[in-house]
């Protein structure tokens, strides 16, 4: 019920149904929409990164699954990653993850509420964290590998 004075709404048209019979819609073309811009050139290129990233998680969990198996299996899979194939893939991998990570760590700053320092300072600390940690992980890895831990 309306109240009384309250004017009513203007019927919905349907814009597909609307349009006169011999008129002619626009349909904007989509071949190829990403190509025309950089920006969408490099964000078109960090999602693709997400499938190598994707393919690395899962040669991952297939290790993980053939440690389960015992150690004769996870050596056949420790053995197969030396392959030129696998080095290959693993080189590939890390170019784009690296690229992912880097454009993800450009991101943080748009993401986050206002702060108090530049954009700028937010990316390079997060890349310069990043850095510093994944040294510290390898001399860590390199010390226990040797046998000192």
């Amino acid at each position: 019920m309306s109240r009384p004075g309250a004017q009513r709404p203007a019927p919905r048209t349907d814009v597909r149904t609307s349009a006169r019979p011999s008129a002619r819609n626009f349909v904007r073309p989509m071949d190829g929409w990403w190509r025309k811009n950089p920006f969408f050139i490099r964000y078109m290129v960090r999602e693709g990164s997400a499938v190598f990233l994707s393919a690395y998680a899962l040669v991952l969990l297939v290790g993980l699954a053939r440690l389960a198996q015992g150690e004769a299996a996870f050596e056949a899979w420790r053995s197969s990653l030396s392959s030129p194939l696998s080095i290959g893939f693993h080189a590939v991998a890390l170019v784009f993850v690296a690229y992912h990570a880097f454009t993800w760590f450009q991101v943080m700053p748009k993401t986050a509420p206002r702060l108090p320092v530049p954009p700028t300072v937010v990316t390079a600390a997060g890349l310069g964290l990043s850095v510093v940690l994944s040294v510290l992980l390898l001399v860590v890895l390199a010390t226990l590998q040797r046998g000192g831990g």
